[in-house]
């Protein structure tokens, strides 16, 4: 995913701060190419920087499972997140969110049984 050059402090406030992702070290040999390197569980999420791009446009997105989306809707909601309904699939509960710079990011848990 990337955001526009210079905007990684705004992406950090919605990736960090309202998502719950935690930053973490990019290698040394990457830092001038721009963008910075998240985690959640044990799961990696790169943010680059690219100028030019419409990221409303694209489908492109990541997908996390989570394991109460109920409670997640609700601290998105509250933060101000604006909140899409994706088409129904089997087995899942999803959503999608998207980051300041229109990235799209899918929600989503299984069916509680």
């Amino acid at each position: 995913m990337t955001v526009p050059v210079g905007q990684e402090a705004k992406a950090k406030i919605f990736y960090c701060d309202i998502l719950g992702f935690a930053e973490i070290e990019k290698p040394d040999s990457l830092k001038p190419n721009g963008g910075f390197w998240l985690e959640t569980g044990n799961l990696p999420l790169h943010i680059g920087v690219e100028d030019g791009v419409d990221r409303w446009l694209t489908k492109r997105h990541p997908a996390f499972e989570t394991a109460d989306l109920d409670i997640v809707r609700a601290h998105l909601l509250e933060q101000g997140v604006d909140i899409r309904n994706a088409t129904p699939i089997p087995g899942y509960d999803r959503f999608y969110v998207y980051d300041p710079y229109g990235n799209r990011i899918e929600l989503m848990q299984p069916h509680k049984v």
